[in-house]
């Protein structure tokens, strides 16, 4: 390894100004055994750079390259695996760790020494060693570590020692007085050996020549002594003089830090008590104007206020731990405990004197509205009690059980208060709508008297002596008089030729317009007291901007009935509300019954009156739904339209179902039938009504409905007539139909009205081929055979030499129909079809002119037979087409 060692100094480190203090022989761990030298060098020239370099053995020749090199500086650990026991495996830390295997442990242990000396001496103790046993590190620095380090021995790092430049100067000059250095070195060093010791002997005589010098010296040295002693006494005694000044410096502190806690305590105390009166203490007029404050003047009430929020707050303060140990502190809340107690005595007393006191007052002025269809204004009574708003708002926070006392007294009160108020308003709207007096009224049990039916019922009669009947006939009243009785069950089938009556229009208008007014009136009663319990009682009625609203809309008999669904709201915004809606219902708690008894009586009057009352309680509820889906007056509304959709419905199937149970005569002719002129006037009813209305849906399903029962009514009794040619039937009524919804332009019935037009049209076609027949019978017959014998393939010149299709029989045929009997054959067909068609429908020149162009048509026809079959033979019919044109016109004129 030495000879290793001086070769790679040679050959690597010597050209690069550096020397080579320790080597070891490894190869890396894991993988194959391929030997190289890690060297720890440092520089020759100052500053000294400590390096750790490897060197690997060429594998083309016996020589040594320089592969890698790091600064001791990069190295962060040596880490030696095991200090116990022996290991040749170590890892250096640089940039990355490095695993190396030496070939020895002896070698990895001087190496590691080598560098650990390197590092205290170059590096001052920067790398960590771990893992290194420290006997080894002992070793490398025996006994005078702290020469090792500063005093710069480099023997002491490594036993070779590379002479420098003047070192080798002085060897060469001495070796040039010396003519045997070379050749004869033993005799050369022998002489340098008594060379040096002749030097020996000059030091040791200069040594004990200088004896006298020592001796002067230790004589100065023993003086100098004497006065240290001196200085050290003087030294003692001042410090004798400076420990009592310290201890009188010490008490002084002692003192001065007591004083400064005393004032530090004084001042917190003073700051506590500053607290607790700022905030504890409550003045004598907040308290005057708590125990005998006037609640019921403004500026009483007021004082009453500003008092229980100081109060509130006196309550309310966050005392510091320990607070509420004191005697005063607690005396002073049980102060403040029993004024809150009498004053929420005294103010639920008070508000329980002005809920009966505004009973009575409400109760005196009902009179006055006894007569009017309108209901008493609360808004006084609101103004007044809104002035306690807040002294509510401080009760529900300071003492909820009186505040619940005072809201159930309130509801108790204004329940059977409203229930009045409610009650007489809503008789005035019968006795409005039924026209008797409050002593005779009897309309919700008893019929009508036979008198006003009668007069009513032959007012409405129209003069057709048609079914006739009243639109007030859909009423569930029986009603009897001695000219004509109108049961429970009638229909639209009942109401004939009215629906021009100015009676019925008076009544139904008066009908929509006291309704409407008694929803105008219901509406702003039932939100203003909503508003007002919200404010006074202070209950949230909108929901906070924190939670997300969302609606959902569920059907319940065609109605659509919002509810609304709140996520992310404080569970108190949600209770608060459904206080709210609680309230009202209990306070409002009849207007549902008496809606309902209202809506049952104008279905009992007229049940038209049902599309009256869906319209206007839809927008009722639309708007209320706007306002607030939740609210007591949208779930009111909402629930009372449920009972006007049924009533609608049940209007639109006791009309179907009275088409079911339609009975014609069976000695007049038919006509137009009652119902399809009754549809006419409902649907033009309805239009007026449904002009622009939410629920238009409801209208439109309702026509579809109603229609098709229509259509197979019409075929029902076309089937069934007896008098009048089906055909007729069909035509007069479905022409009708279709001048009724091509007037009425309504939307929803487009494919019903060309449906009707298709059966208008072919049934009148059937009507004409019919009723015309065949007028000119033989000729008919006749020219029959003659497409027979062409259809047989007889050429259509060649019939005439058929004996039986001759010209003789065909002139004698023509011969029996002149015009005289053509003639007198359309003028009893004028008078049939006169007789089967009625007035109204005023269809019978319509007829006339389809007949008198299948005349013609069949006319045409015969004549083109002639002319192909009989070419040049000359014969012509006895009449021409002008002259049938004239028969025509001269028949229709003369009737």
């Amino acid at each position: 390894m030495t000879a290793i060692k001086h070769a790679l100094q040679r050959d690597i480190f010597t050209p690069n100004d550096e020397r080579l203090l320790s080597i070891v022989n490894v190869c890396k761990a894991g993988k194959k055994k391929r030997n190289c030298f890690l060297c720890a060098t440092v520089t020759t020239e100052r500053p000294v750079q400590v390096n750790v370099v490897k060197v690997k053995k060429s594998d083309k020749g016996d020589f040594y390259k320089r592969q890698t090199a790091w600064a001791l500086r990069d190295l962060a650990v040596v880490d030696a695996k095991d200090a116990v026991k022996e290991s040749p495996e170590f890892d250096l830390h640089f940039d990355k760790v490095y695993k190396w295997v030496a070939s020895s442990t002896v070698e990895k242990n001087t190496f590691i020494s080598c560098i650990w000396k390197l590092n205290q001496r170059y590096l001052r103790k920067k790398i960590d060693f771990i893992n290194v046993s420290s006997q080894l590190l002992e070793e490398s620095v025996p006994s005078g570590e702290n020469q090792s380090v500063a005093g710069g021995d480099e023997e002491a790092v490594d036993e070779y020692q590379e002479l420098n430049a003047r070192e080798e100067q002085d060897i060469e000059i001495m070796m040039e007085g010396c003519e045997y250095a070379i050749s004869n070195a033993e005799a050369f060093a022998e002489k340098l050996s008594r060379e040096l010791q002749v030097l020996d002997g000059a030091n040791i005589q200069s040594i004990m020549a200088s004896e006298k010098q020592v001796n002067i010296l230790m004589k100065l040295l023993d003086e100098a002594l004497k006065e240290v002693d001196q200085i050290e006494l003087k030294l003692s005694s001042y410090e004798e003089m400076l420990q009592s000044v310290k201890e009188q410096m010490d008490q002084i502190s002692e003192s001065n830090h007591l004083i400064h806690l005393s004032n530090t305590n004084n001042v917190k105390l003073l700051s506590e008590i500053e607290f607790l009166v700022n905030h504890m203490d409550l003045a004598k007029g907040h308290i005057k104007a708590l125990q005998e404050g006037d609640l019921t003047s403004s500026r009483g009430i007021e004082a009453c206020t500003n008092a229980a929020d100081a109060l509130l707050q006196c309550m309310n303060v966050a005392l510091r731990p320990g607070h509420d140990m004191l005697h005063a502190v607690k005396q002073q809340q049980q102060r403040f405990s029993d004024l809150r107690e009498q004053f929420a005595r005294r103010l639920a007393s008070h508000l329980n004197s002005v809920f009966v006191q505004q009973g009575h007052d409400q109760s005196s002025t009902l009179a006055q509205h006894s007569a009017e269809l309108t209901l008493p204004n609360h808004h006084p009574f609101h103004r007044d009690l809104l002035r306690y708003a807040k002294l509510m708002e401080w009760l529900k926070n300071t003492d909820y059980g009186k505040y619940e006392g005072l809201t159930k007294n309130y509801m108790d009160y204004l329940s059977r208060l409203y229930e009045r108020e409610i009650k007489d308003f809503f008789e005035v709207a019968k006795i409005k709508m039924t026209g008797t007096t409050r002593e005779g009224k009897k309309f919700a049990t008893l019929p009508r008297k036979e008198s006003a039916v009668k007069q009513e019922t032959e007012s409405l009669h129209g003069s057709s002596g048609k079914l006739t009947g009243s639109t007030s006939s859909l009423n569930k009243l029986s009603v009897q008089s001695s000219g004509n009785r109108r049961s429970q069950s009638s229909s639209l089938l009942d109401m004939g030729n009215m629906s021009a009556s100015d009676l019925d229009v008076a009544d139904r208008t008066k009908f929509d317009k006291i309704f409407e007014q008694v929803l105008s009136e219901l509406e702003p009663l039932c939100l203003a007291e909503q508003d007002f319990i919200s404010k006074f009682f202070k209950l949230q009625q909108h929901q906070s901007t924190s939670g997300t609203t969302t609606n959902e809309v569920e059907e319940m008999d065609g109605i659509a009935l919002s509810r609304s669904y709140t996520s992310g709201v404080p569970q108190t915004v949600s209770s608060e509300k459904d206080m709210i809606r609680q309230m009202m219902t209990k306070i409002f708690r009849c207007i549902e019954p008496e809606l309902n008894n209202l809506i049952a009586l104008g279905d009992k009057i007229d049940s038209f009156n049902s599309l009256y009352m869906l319209v206007k309680m839809s927008h009722h509820v639309w708007t209320a739904q706007n306002v607030d889906p939740a609210s007591f007056l949208s779930t009111t509304l909402g629930n009372v339209l449920v009972t006007v959709k049924r009533n609608f419905d049940k209007c639109i199937s006791n009309q179907m179902k009275q088409m079911d149970e339609v009975k014609i005569s069976k000695k007049s002719k038919v006509g137009i039938l009652p119902f399809v002129a009754e549809f006419e006037e409902f649907a033009a009813l309805a239009e007026s009504i449904f002009k622009n209305a939410e629920r238009r849906g409801d209208l439109d399903k309702a026509y579809i409905k109603l229609i098709r029962a229509v259509f197979d009514s019409v075929e029902k009794v076309a089937n069934e007539s007896q008098k009048t040619p089906r055909d007729v039937v069909m035509m007069e009524n479905f022409h009708h139909i279709f001048a009724t919804l091509s007037r009425l332009k309504i939307s929803c019935l487009e494919a019903e009205k060309k449906e009707a037009k298709q059966k208008y049209t072919d049934h009148l076609q059937s009507y004409v081929i019919y009723s015309l027949g065949q007028p000119l019978e033989k000729l008919n017959h006749f020219f029959e055979g003659v497409e027979a014998r062409v259809a047989q393939g007889i050429r259509e010149e060649e019939v005439s030499y058929q004996l039986a299709f001759n010209k003789q029989e065909l002139r004698k045929v023509i011969k029996e129909y002149p015009g005289k009997e053509v003639k007198k054959g359309l003028d009893n067909l004028y008078k049939k079809v006169d007789k089967h068609l009625c007035e109204e429908e005023n269809l019978l020149q319509v007829v006339w002119h389809s007949m008198q162009d299948e005349f013609i048509r069949q006319y045409k026809h015969f004549e083109g037979l002639i002319a192909r079959c009989y070419p040049g033979s000359g014969i012509t019919m006895e009449f021409t087409i002008q002259d049938i044109l004239d028969y025509c016109s001269s028949i229709a004129q003369s009737h």
